[in-house]
């Protein structure tokens, strides 16, 4: 099986289906026409894949009957005893199926291939269960897992052969049907429903559909990725924790779907997407701020070699009166269509882009370059430091990747311990193994909140002298050679050091060090004795106004030697971030993205020896002509507001 989904395109792009007129109640209230028209306009569009939902107490309509004091006699369709066929055994209405293998074909007339979320109970706010087990802990229920178990085996048994359908979906968010009381119950309905699918059928990935998924807690993206093939995130600003600080179309909300995609995939160690994703309507920002916010992290998931991405959703809902439509405002106006078919422009620009990357000489770009290996905690505030720690990389300049302090050392010259908390440290095999690639040459950073670590002052060649709660942010500057910069970070804590041996590159009003560096045998140790990405994430207005919070500039000066060593393009704009993307040892793709909502012109200094080869999307940049660029190998570029330029670098 590949633990990939099967399309033609470098980059696919989809939508969550529900058709129109129905919403919800499409399967019930089925009609092929308006279906067909649907799926037409969607294809025509530049859609390619459908995730749908063959919602389940529609499929499996079973009731359950008692006898005297509530005892248990048996299962029928209302008053219709089950038949004998597969289908009633299952519990699973034949009519739907019929239904379904009707969509799949309306799929394929016009070209569209589907993902299946199989177990739809919990849909846009509303629970959607089968009569027989309403008021039942879906998720625990011996009795509930069974007939989930049926539906599950008998709907890929009727449907495995359809070549539209290119991945099985556990379901809709499945952890919001129920409650469970552990991890391990979480684990165990995963791999009940996830073992029953792939035995019905190995030859498609299985998707794991989950959101709101942490490295620690009762549903983690480790046990989704032991469990299924591939991993999802449901990245909207509006529902995740810290994203909607900054307006859509700036940095932190146009690279949400990136960071948190590459945080669940590298820590669960599966591929992963953004399943679904939207900007929540027209009380959140307009059609053209939503194009924007569209195009820029489409461009910014393909150039961090994600797979593709889904939105929410195809269809307007604005007319329908049933739940959850009559009691959630906010579920009817997300589509990209309207409910008269016109294209919304965030599809248009989606559309648009994606010829654009299939026209590209490269269309499916080569890994790109990641200089550091970021490393979380369990103690800590996981999404606030993995989020803090992308975004202050992007504005310096380099890239990294996740890891969970249990995991097994992934290489790097650049090993991160951001904003670490609590009293436990990082689990002590791992951390002596990290210390001896930092003893090697490796380079580690260590930022904390209220964190500890073992061998501090052999580490840091400081010696902690005091410490007390702060009553104020921390006040510092950043000394001239490390960036000549002054910010204001919230910290939970003072610590007062004495000096012993490190190089100070930031420091506070009264002298006291902030940021240092010391080595370490053949390496080198940054700390940062505040969170600032912490501060950065869990602040309001702090990403996009850079000048004002110039945060980044720390993670310039920890990582400006691997920077040296790696990068051709140095941009010097924090709201633009590049991905370099090797060929071979002459030969590059940089992509460079403006997360921002205006035209820049700006320099891109490249390393020496190197130019600018060819221009594959976006402005061709110009060598600079400036008063002494004749010393640097300077290029102007212009890059319009939510867009990118991508260019082929050659040595």
């Amino acid at each position: 099986m590949n633990a990939s989904i099967q399309v033609e395109s470098p980059f696919f792009l989809g939508v969550n289906y529900w058709a129109s007129h129905a919403g919800t109640a499409m399967w019930s209230d089925w009609r092929p026409e308006q279906v067909e028209t649907d799926l037409a306009r969607l294809a025509g569009a530049g859609v390619e894949i459908l995730r749908v939902f063959p919602l389940w107490p529609d499929f499996q309509p079973i009731h359950t009957l008692y006898t005297g004091r509530g005892k248990l006699h048996g299962h029928r369709f209302g008053e219709e005893r089950l038949p004998d066929s597969p289908a009633g055994q299952a519990g699973v209405s034949e009519v739907m199926m019929e239904r379904f293998k009707d969509f799949t074909a309306i799929a394929e007339r016009h070209g569209l291939k589907l993902i299946v979320g199989l177990l739809t109970g919990w849909m846009s706010g509303r629970l959607f269960v089968p009569p027989a087990l309403e008021g039942k802990p879906i998720l625990t229920d011996p009795d509930a897992i069974r007939w989930q178990v049926r539906f599950v085996r008998y709907f890929i048994s009727e449907m495995k052969h359809s070549t539209t359908i290119v991945a099985w979906d556990l379901g809709n968010e499945c952890n919001e049907m129920g409650e469970v009381a552990s991890r391990e119950e979480a684990w165990l309905w995963t791999s009940s429903i996830g073992n029953a699918i792939k035995a019905a059928d190995s030859s498609r990935p299985l998707i794991s559909g989950m959101h709101s998924l942490l490295p620690a807690g009762k549903w983690t993206m480790q046990d989704q990725g032991e469990l299924t093939d591939i991993l999802t995130t449901h990245p909207y600003p509006f529902w995740t924790p810290y994203m909607d600080f900054d307006p859509l179309d700036t940095i932190r909300p146009t690279i949400h779907a990136t960071a948190e995609s590459l945080f669940y995939g590298q820590i669960g160690g599966k591929p992963c997407f953004a399943e679904e994703m939207g900007t929540m309507g027209p009380m959140v920002c307009s059609e053209e701020t939503a194009a924007a916010f569209a195009r820029t992290s489409m461009l910014s998931q393909w150039a961090h070699g994600l797979d593709g991405l889904l939105w929410w959703c195809a269809n307007d809902q604005t007319k329908l009166q049933h739940a959850p439509y009559d009691w959630v405002a906010c579920e009817g106006e997300l589509g990209l269509l309207t409910e008269e078919g016109r294209v919304k422009p965030a599809l248009q620009e989606m559309g648009k882009l994606k010829k654009a990357i299939e026209a590209l000489p490269m269309p499916k770009l080569p890994s790109r370059i990641t200089e550091a290996v970021c490393i979380i905690n369990t103690s800590q505030d996981h999404w606030a430091a993995a989020l803090g720690s992308f975004m202050l990389a992007k504005q310096a300049g380099f890239d990294l990747e996740y890891q969970f302090e249990d995991q097994p050392l992934k290489q790097a010259d650049l090993y991160m311990l951001p904003s670490l908390s609590g009293v436990q440290g990082i689990p002590k095999q791992r951390w002596e193994e990290l210390l001896r690639r930092v003893a090697d040459g490796a380079t580690l950073y260590m930022s904390t909140d209220d964190g500890y670590t073992l061998d501090f002052a052999e580490l840091t060649g400081l010696t902690v002298v005091n410490r007390q709660r702060r009553a104020e942010a921390a006040e510092l500057k950043l000394a001239a050679s490390a960036g000549d910069a002054e910010m204001a970070i919230p910290v939970s804590f003072k610590l007062t050091f004495r000096n012993d041996r490190a190089e100070v590159l930031a420091e506070e009003e009264d002298g006291n060090p902030v940021l240092t560096k010391a080595s370490y045998g053949k390496g080198t140790v940054y700390f940062l004795s505040v969170p600032v990405e912490l501060a950065i994430a869990q602040s309001k207005e702090t990403s996009y106004r850079t000048e004002d919070n110039p945060f980044w500039k720390l993670y310039e000066a920890v990582s400006a030697d691997v920077r040296s060593s790696s990068r051709v393009v140095t941009a010097n704009t924090p709201n633009w971030g590049v991905t370099e993307h090797p060929i071979d040892e002459h030969t590059r793709v940089a992509v460079i993205i403006n997360y921002s909502p205006l035209t820049c012109v700006k320099q891109l200094i490249l390393a020496e020896g190197w130019k600018v080869e060819a221009c594959w999307y976006g402005q061709a940049p110009s060598l600079s002509n400036a008063e002494g660029s004749d010393a640097q190998n300077i290029w102007m570029s212009s890059v319009p507001a939510n867009d990118g330029l991508i260019v082929l670098l050659y040595k």
